[in-house]
């Protein structure tokens, strides 16, 4: 993002949940572009670090907000057309290595079939829009649809890897604006670099995939009037 001058565009903000590899040097950090810095203590995993994100970024009184994974798998000179997307009146942006012009490099095959076959179709049968690329978290959402009570993003049903299946169902479902952009997402060569454990993880996945596409997340009556 430093070499792109992604900070010209775009104020960033990295949500670390307690990484110990010395990457949150602040001074280097600085050096970086990077505006703040917030660090998630309580529990959870993912969910919880984007709640965090989420709740800063509207409390900073922003219209928009892009997320990228810390793992370098995702190609940031995306960035610009997910803030042009948004500009243009679109809720929900999904990264997409399926789409035309999107690039997908090692990905491992066990999770090309699942995301081919079994999530992406799922969620776009249950959501009623046809997504290709539903499991990573490179994506922008609108200020409207974060602070939707029919949505309610800000629960603690939301820990580990909810969120992105729950979004990418519920905002179709309530007439937000949806659309998917090409990107590249590549691998490494060798050893991928997952929280995900490959049967006890992706099992965790699947049921979460579930949960969403049959309504488990939804807010409830007394969860949307505050009660």
């Amino acid at each position: 993002m430093a070499a792109l001058n992604i900070d010209g565009l775009a104020d960033i903000i990295i949500v670390d949940g307690g990484s110990k590899d010395g990457s949150l040097e602040l001074s280097f950090l600085k050096q970086m572009g990077v505006r703040d810095l917030l660090l998630k203590t309580g529990p959870g995993k993912l969910s919880a670090q984007l709640r965090c994100a989420y709740a800063y970024a509207l409390d900073q009184g922003y219209e928009g907000i892009v997320t990228i994974d810390g793992n370098d798998k995702d190609d940031p000179e995306a960035i610009p057309r997910f803030i042009d997307m948004l500009a243009r009146g679109f809720d929900f942006v999904q990264a997409s290595r399926f789409v035309k012009g999107g690039v997908a490099e090692n990905t491992p095959a066990s999770r090309d079939l699942a995301i081919r076959f079994i999530h992406a179709p799922m969620l776009s049968l249950f959501s009623g829009f046809r997504w290709t690329d539903t499991t990573q978290g490179f994506r922008a959402y609108s200020r409207k649809l974060l602070l939707d009570p029919a949505v309610a993003p800000f629960r603690d049903v939301f820990m580990s890897y909810e969120l992105l299946a729950y979004l990418s169902y519920r905002a179709p479902k309530l007439a937000y604006r949806c659309v998917e952009i090409p990107t590249v997402r590549r691998y490494p060569k060798g050893e991928v670099p997952t929280k995900i454990s490959a049967f006890k993880g992706n099992l965790a996945v699947l049921a979460t995939l579930f949960r969403a596409c049959f309504g488990r997340y939804n807010p409830t009556k007394s969860t949307r009037t505050g009660g």
